[in-house]
């Protein structure tokens, strides 16, 4: 690979690390007794309130519908998402290091199989939550009512309107993944195209072709 490729690769590696310190994934949630808002980001190693009492509140509101706590340390993939990114930080690293094709890809690959497989386990962790409620404890009970919030999007669940977005973190991911890309692209119109030579070419170029005086 040309220097040109291998540092676009190690500039997506390193744009990684920046998963640790950035949101992934914000959800919000506004009804009219909540004007402000309550919101809570969803980190690589932890799920916070966007302010200091939001998540405490947002917990109080789904013990009514029976939902059941969101604790970070009951969450198992905040334990090991950190050390898939770090393995991808390192295959990145690499990757520009070797400056081999194939493992670019590889690394991309992987890439972006995290990023569906972090898709994946939203939906499903939002779906229990959502679905498997506590009914015999439940304040208010809606029967047939479920309380998933949206991936992506805008959802009303009873009085509330929730909306979840892509955060910084994402976009951070998208990014080092574009550049994977693009590191590939200029490799491949760095590689110089083989032209087969004429049959003149040859013939010129034949040992057993003689010197014209």
């Amino acid at each position: 690979m040309s220097k040109r490729s291998r540092l676009l690769t190690a500039i997506g590696a390193v744009l990684l690390a920046a998963l640790y310190f950035v949101p992934l994934w914000s959800i919000q949630l506004f009804a009219p007794q909540y004007p402000e808002g309550l919101g809570m980001s969803i980190r690589l190693t932890t799920v916070v309130g966007n302010r200091p009492n939001d998540l405490n509140t947002i917990n109080q509101l789904n013990h009514y519908i029976g939902m059941k706590a969101i604790e970070p340390e009951g969450i198992p993939e905040l334990r090991y998402f950190p050390l898939v990114v770090a393995a991808l930080i390192a295959l990145g690293l690499g990757a520009a290091l070797v400056g081999k094709r194939g493992v670019v890809i590889a690394w991309l690959g992987g890439l972006a199989a995290f990023g569906a497989a972090g898709l994946v386990d939203f939906w499903r962790w939002s779906y229990d939550y959502g679905h498997n409620l506590d009914f015999e404890h439940a304040v208010i009970k809606v029967p047939g009512m479920t309380y998933q919030p949206p991936i992506i999007g805008t959802k009303q669940l009873l009085n509330f309107t929730a909306s979840s977005w892509p955060a910084a973190g994402a976009y951070i991911a998208l990014a080092a993944f574009a550049l994977g890309v693009v590191a590939l692209v200029v490799q491949s119109e760095a590689i110089p195209p083989v032209i087969p030579r004429s049959a003149a070419t040859r013939d010129l170029h034949s040992p057993a072709r003689g010197v014209i005086a």
